[in-house]
């Protein structure tokens, strides 16, 4: 990764999950931080100057990005994090986990953003975590790691914990309880205490359906509608089977 900012990324990909994968003589996951400034060239190792035509901000120029890009030679594809690009989700973290093996490269934006012969001549594409805007692409960058890094085998531990996340199979998560089975007036569906493990894949499938449709019905769009299979399901277990009727608040109890 390429960023003006290097220890604000490594304080964040040294913790957690992501740090330990990367410790030991068999880690992981390889993340290399490198410092735009490492290839300034002026006493001041200055990497923005005012835009050309005038306008507010500054821009990053192109020679330090150009200069630490090819002192580094990093692994390809190499993504500028701008709103530009393609959205990121969870298809594409899994086509960029999928590749780990090559790697992939990330540069981050500052200021106004970066000297657009950069855009076309150095980087491979962009993308964007969302439409909002940031101050850099530091926190998008750590979105787009993170995301990747608990897809690479081993990293999770518990490999099925990342096959049953939102998103996975184009749905929310279903929810999720633990101990105790009673806190204050709510307690734990019975199905989930009941040891019934084909009770419990059938009910978590039909929440994360029900819950889908309470909050997210353009996911259920975009699969092409609910299947013949799982509008049955839903009734089976008394939830909703449209947007419309999906009650406000989500109760998967």
């Amino acid at each position: 990764m390429f960023t003006i900012f290097p220890a604000m990324v490594e304080g964040f990909v040294s913790e957690s999950l992501i740090g330990k994968a990367r410790q030991g003589p068999d880690a992981l996951l390889d993340i290399r931080v490198h410092d735009l400034r490492s290839a300034a060239t002026d006493p001041h190792r200055s990497v923005d100057d005012a835009p050309f035509g005038g306008g507010a901000g500054m821009v990053l120029m192109p020679e330090p990005i150009f200069g630490a890009v090819e002192q580094a030679a990093p692994p390809r594809p190499l993504y500028l994090l701008g709103p530009g690009g393609r959205r990121f989700d969870q298809a594409m973290a899994h086509e960029l986990a999928a590749s780990a093996g090559p790697g992939f490269s990330l540069l981050c934006g500052r200021y106004e953003g970066v000297d657009q012969r950069v855009v076309d001549h150095l980087v491979d594409g962009e993308l964007s975590v969302g439409d909002y805007v940031l101050a850099g692409g530091e926190v998008a960058s750590l979105v787009v790691i993170e995301a990747v890094a608990r897809l690479v085998p081993g990293v999770m531990g518990n490999q099925a914990s990342a096959e049953d996340e939102s998103f996975t199979d184009g749905l929310l998560e279903y929810p999720q309880y633990t101990r105790p089975a009673r806190f204050r007036e709510w307690g734990v569906p019975e199905v989930l205490r009941s040891g019934d493990h084909g009770r419990v894949a059938r009910w978590r499938r039909a929440a994360a359906l029900a819950r889908t449709l309470a909050h997210r019905p353009d996911l259920i769009e975009a699969r092409g509608g609910l299947r013949d299979d799982e509008v049955k399901l839903l009734r089976e277990h008394g939830y909703p089977v449209s947007s419309t009727d999906a009650p406000e608040e989500f109760d998967a109890s």
